[in-house]
């Protein structure tokens, strides 16, 4: 028999604020975490804008001697597993450390360290280099890094899947307890790329808004005039437990993890089918293996990245699999507040998704004033929603047609 997942504790390193309760009060606010680049100089760059993490400090979690050869997408993934750690309340001991594991996502890893090592070896030469160098940028150190810290001795892994990469982790740790192999896991996603090769890499391939002179407005989801998605970054964890493990502790139950379905377009690299078969599969995955209808859905956390291709085919794939009831749904875009974190999108949008279900409130797609051809759902434009929500999918797609989903439903 299977065993039932729950969440017991998340965490949080976004745009809109360090913490789950910052940025919860944002993304329900319909806040912007996008503004203009800071990190570098822009002035020959045609895209000038991202979702830059700004009050995030890692002394607030960790000695900063520990960390200073940590990149930046370490720090993130370790500061929101830590906190989800201490929400959770879970003890690891050498009674139970075998049975608790860290299965992490991430998309592409330590770019901005590749970035400035690359540089110090062409102007002063190899020998320069840091012996932490390949520690730095390797996808898989938040997962290391986090079990170290919290002495966790279970499976320890790392999913790079590009922009579904947080979501299969959410996917695979839940199956990992599921089938008994793990009591708790802590997982999510963690990205920052947000550097001079990052933002120019995904300019050229044309995927980036340029929408300058207005940042806060440049990342709207189903809208007309969407014109490409905005670079982000941080961290979203979560604490998954076995149920019967989390009552007998007296753990406070967020929600169940009770779905994943997860499939490949088979089609392009980064374009999604026309009609988003792929997507429609990884929902009824996701839907079948929860064991409940289609109809019993009231919300999807959407994969929306405000390109033009994406949102057209991820309405198709949503009115495929729901039919009827597709219109009934309630259906937001969280990356129009944070940006698209990229690897670490699944990991906050499964949060986010978590959050809507204990709040029972429907997060808004800020900067949806007319939406464009094809994207003709309820996409809970410009403000939240209170609303009874008893299951909800949280989808996310990628570069090289990968494509995840998670069901999550009402604890009841």
């Amino acid at each position: 028999m299977k065993r039932r997942v729950v969440v017991t504790g998340v965490g949080l390193v976004t745009p809109l604020g360090t913490g789950v309760a910052k940025s919860w009060k944002n993304i329900c606010a319909g806040k912007s975490g996008i503004g203009l680049i800071t990190r570098f100089d822009t002035s020959d760059f045609q895209v000038k804008i991202a979702a830059e993490v700004r009050d995030f400090n890692v002394e607030d979690f960790l000695d900063r001697k520990t960390v200073k050869h940590f990149d930046l997408f370490v720090q993130y993934g370790l500061a929101a597993a830590m906190m989800a750690v201490e929400d959770s309340g879970v003890e690891i001991n050498e009674a139970n450390c075998g049975r608790v594991g860290v299965i992490t996502g991430c998309g592409i890893g330590g770019l901005p360290a590749i970035e400035k090592y690359h540089q110090v070896c062409l102007e002063k030469g190899h020998k320069k280099l840091t012996p932490f160098f390949i520690p730095m940028v390797i996808p898989n150190m938040p997962s290391g890094h986090i079990s170290i810290q919290i002495g966790s001795k279970g499976p320890n892994l790392a999913l790079t899947t590009a922009c579904a990469a947080g979501t299969h982790a959410v996917g695979e740790a839940y199956r990992h307890i599921q089938y008994g192999l793990c009591d708790v896991v802590v997982t999510g996603g963690a990205e920052a790329v947000i550097c001079p090769l990052g933002v120019a890499g995904f300019s050229a391939m044309k995927a980036l808004s340029s929408r300058n002179d207005a940042p806060e407005e440049a990342s709207r989801p189903f809208d007309k005039d969407r014109d490409g998605f905005v670079m982000s970054e941080g961290a979203g964890m979560l604490i998954l437990e076995e149920l019967e493990h989390a009552k007998a502790r007296g753990a406070r139950i967020y929600a169940e993890v009770c779905g994943y379905g997860l499939s490949s377009d088979a089609y392009h690299i980064a374009a999604p089918p026309e009609g988003g078969e792929g997507g429609a599969r990884a929902m009824q995955q996701a839907i079948e293996d929860s064991g409940l209808n289609p109809e019993d859905f009231d919300y999807i956390n959407a994969h929306g990245t405000s390109t033009p291709l994406n949102d057209r085919c991820e309405t198709q794939a949503i009115k495929t699999v729901f039919k009827d009831h597709a219109s009934r749904l309630a259906i937001s875009s969280t990356k129009s507040m944070t940006g698209h974190m990229l690897g670490a999108a699944g990991g906050i949008e499964a949060v986010f998704t978590v959050l809507s279900i204990h709040h029972q409130i429907a997060p808004p797609t800020a900067n949806l004033i007319e939406p464009g051809p094809g994207c003709d759902l309820d996409y809970v434009p410009r403000q939240a929603r209170t609303m009874k929500i008893e299951a909800a999918l949280s989808n996310s797609f990628g570069f090289g047609g990968t494509n995840a989903v998670i069901a999550v439903r009402r604890f009841r």
